[in-house]
C-alpha cells in the first residue's frame, strides 16, 4: 500500500497498488500514445519499439511525477515526444536505411491497383507533411495520431491553446492545398 508519509510512491506493491494504477494507466494511454509516434515515423515496428520505451521510462519516473504540474497524459506525452526527438538525432547520424523502411507491408485483402493508390496516397502524404515546420508536424502528429485537445498539446509544447488552433488551421490547409496541387497534376 502507497502510505502517506512516503509522498508520492505510486510504486507500491499490494491490492490497489501502484503498479495496478499504472497498468491501468497503460491500458488507457499506450493507444493514443502509439497513434502519435506511429504519426511521426511511420513504421509501424519502430512505433512499437519507442512505444514500448515510452512506457519504460515512465515506468522508470513514475515515483516522480507530479500530478499538479501536468495531467498524466501530458507528462506521458512530453516523454513520446523526446524518445521520438532522441531517435531522429540518432538516425541523423547513421547512414544506412533500415530494412523495414524499405518496404511496406500492405493489406492482403486489397486489389494490386488498390494498393498502389493507397502506397502512392501514403508516399504522398509523407511528402506533404515534410513540407511543414517541424512545430506544425508535432501539432499535426498530437492532434491526429494521438487525438489530444489543443488544450493537451498546447501543455506539452508550451503554446497557448490559440496559437495551437491557429497553427493546426494553417498546417491542415497546407496539407489540403499540397494534395490538390499533386491530384491536379495526376489528372492532366
Amino acid at each position: 500500500m502507497v502510505r502517506e508519509s512516503e509522498g508520492n510512491n505510486y510504486l507500491a506493491e499490494g491490492p490497489g497498488s501502484s503498479r495496478e494504477v499504472f497498468a491501468g494507466l497503460y491500458e488507457q494511454y499506450m493507444p493514443g500514445v502509439y497513434r502519435y509516434i506511429n504519426y511521426r515515423v511511420s513504421n509501424v515496428h519502430l512505433a512499437e519499439d519507442l512505444t514500448s520505451a515510452v512506457f519504460e521510462k515512465a515506468l522508470a519516473g513514475f515515483k516522480r511525477f507530479q500530478s499538479d504540474r501536468a495531467s498524466f497524459f501530458t507528462w506521458l506525452m512530453s516523454i513520446a515526444r523526446h524518445i521520438v526527438i532522441d531517435h531522429y538525432r540518432r538516425m541523423s547520424r547513421r547512414k544506412n536505411m533500415p530494412l523495414e523502411e524499405a518496404s511496406e507491408i500492405l493489406s492482403d485483402n486489397a486489389s494490386p491497383e488498390q494498393e498502389a493508390v493507397k502506397r502512392e496516397e501514403l508516399q504522398r502524404l509523407r511528402f506533404c507533411l515534410s513540407g511543414l515546420s517541424q512545430q506544425e508536424q508535432e501539432i499535426i502528429s498530437c492532434k491526429f495520431g494521438a487525438e489530444m485537445n489543443n488544450r493537451q498539446v498546447a501543455g506539452m509544447l508550451s503554446l497557448s491553446e490559440s496559437n495551437v488552433g491557429t497553427i493546426l488551421f494553417r498546417a491542415v490547409r497546407k496539407l489540403r492545398d499540397c494534395f490538390r496541387e499533386w491530384q491536379n497534376g495526376r489528372e492532366r
